[in-house]
């Protein structure tokens, strides 16, 4: 049966479930697993400043991606199949909790559509200025590295929707890649684990200090 025009592709469908669930579970929480905002609550109450209460958030899940990496990588070439999946979906819902806490601390409510499309962003680097050209959204604020002008505008939900679809469709092309980055070391499988623990924790801390730069504090409205 032919598809319809306007009904949405496979990859089309991918993409909008995945990032929704990256959202769903690393923005709001889900059971036993604590949301940004609370994640952020946690880290102001324990440190003085928004700064340090930033720095602490970034170390903390440093260690958990650390841990999930090593933990999915030591299964060797037998558990390749279903521990990839695993492993990506953790790590990306780990940092989008992680920044969307940054954006929390930085004053920024991660309730609202442009805050949540804005910590997405952040998750595919250089990416982010086609992921806004292909939107309709200007993109000249990126060139910086900020995403000010995203964070403070109303952009209709159907432009936002595509947006974040857009981010959902280069990390489901980045899966392979990750993938191969792991292939010959899990032959031996707690080398895998070393490689993946390591791999997944620099990617992350990359991603975070773009976030902090792109996520300035909020101006206080008078």
């Amino acid at each position: 049966m032919k598809r319809n025009a306007t009904e949405p592709s496979a990859l089309d469908q991918r993409a909008s479930d995945l990032v929704q669930r990256l959202l769903s579970v690393g923005i709001d929480g889900k059971g036993p697993f604590d949301g940004a905002a609370e994640v952020a609550r946690a880290a102001r109450k324990d440190h003085p400043t928004t700064e340090s209460a930033v720095h602490a958030v970034v170390r903390k899940h440093s260690r958990l991606i650390a841990g999930n990496g090593f933990l999915t990588g030591v299964g060797g070439l037998a558990t390749l199949a279903v521990a990839l999946p695993a492993n990506v979906f953790g790590f990306y819902v780990l940092t989008v909790r992680a920044v969307g806490a940054i954006a929390e601390l930085r004053g920024y409510d991660t309730r609202t559509p442009e805050v949540r499309s804005a910590v997405l962003l952040t998750l595919v680097g250089s990416d982010a200025t086609e992921v806004l050209k292909s939107a309709g959204l200007p993109a000249g604020g990126f060139v910086t590295g900020r995403l000010t002008g995203l964070l403070t505008s109303r952009a209709p939900e159907p432009v936002l929707m595509l947006l974040n679809k857009g981010v959902g469709f280069r990390l489901i092309a980045r899966f392979g890649t990750t993938g191969l980055l792991r292939v010959p070391t899990r032959a031996l499988p707690l080398v895998g684990g070393v490689v993946g623990a390591g791999v997944d924790a620099m990617l992350f801390r990359r991603i975070a200090k773009s976030a902090e730069h792109a996520l300035p504090p909020r101006a206080v409205e008078s």
